[in-house]
């Protein structure tokens, strides 16, 4: 996301009081939807049933492919967009039961009960304030999202002026076959010297970047319905099978059970 990103549906974000411990919220966005800088007195945990979430905090990118959610803590401004059509959900979290969580934003990976979780919540929203029973199970995703893993940020950027339009041209097209010797070229360095910069900026070197790059793209892909073969070629692959293979070592299944399983919980396909 950067300062031209002006969505064309600007949403609302939650300002209502949050008077119980952990509060669940879901919602469904059009296409190119936003919603401006804003911050929450307690945290927030950012998912997404379908589509990728762009989360903008203090000029750093975050994304939140299905894979994994978004925590944000308490008092932090941020900005959001979908480019795509998105459900996504947000389970605040009281400030005062934010102290065993990450005190940075950081995209937590999302296991099978966790998501689970957020998708029965989806389904059978909370009563204001939430029964009993509710309460309970909400204090269960507080608790896994205090045991999950941490990840930073699933698809780093950069303001480095050799390495940022190379990352720009890349996300402008996913295809792109040029090697790392090529993409330093046009922007007149060496592979050597962009490979360091790669590392230090992104903490992983390009071709990583470029497959997770690949995978968020190729996740709105599968949600529109569009087929396996036809987004392996879209994204530069000769064939579906590395595609598939990449996409499995990414997200630990295939695109088609990825599909699947997203319709097994409730998420449109």
């Amino acid at each position: 996301m950067s300062a031209e990103d002006n969505p064309r549906h600007l949403l609302q974000p939650y300002a209502g009081t949050i008077d119980t411990p952990v509060w669940f919220r879901a919602a469904r966005t059009p296409a190119d939807a936003g919603y401006p800088t804003h911050r929450h007195d307690g945290g927030e945990l950012v998912y997404a049933f379908s589509g990728v979430l762009e989360i903008e905090i203090a000029g750093a990118l975050y994304l939140a492919p299905p894979q994994y959610a978004l925590w944000l803590p308490p008092d932090v401004e941020h900005r959001a967009l979908n480019r795509r059509e998105a459900h996504h959900a947000s389970v605040y979290v009281a400030e005062p039961l934010c102290a065993t969580m990450p005190r940075e934003a950081t995209a937590i990976t999302v296991d099978p009960l966790l998501r689970a979780l957020l998708a029965h919540l989806d389904r059978h929203p909370p009563a204001a304030p939430p029964t009993e029973a509710e309460a309970r199970l909400l204090q269960v995703v507080v608790d896994r999202l205090v045991a999950a893993p941490r990840s930073g940020s699933y698809l780093p950027v950069s303001r480095d002026p050799l390495l940022a339009p190379v990352l720009q041209a890349l996300q402008a097209d996913p295809a792109d076959e040029r090697s790392v010797a090529e993409l330093a070229a046009a922007v007149g360095t060496t592979e050597r010297t962009l490979a360091r910069r790669c590392q230090r900026e992104l903490g992983m070197p390009l071709a990583a970047w470029r497959q997770r790059l690949r995978v968020l793209r190729a996740l709105a892909m599968l949600d529109e319905g569009r087929k396996v073969e036809a987004i392996a070629l879209d994204l530069g692959y000769a064939g579906a099978s590395a595609f598939i293979a990449m996409f499995r070592r990414l997200m630990g299944t295939t695109p088609d059970d990825y599909r699947g399983r997203r319709g097994d919980l409730g998420v449109p396909r």
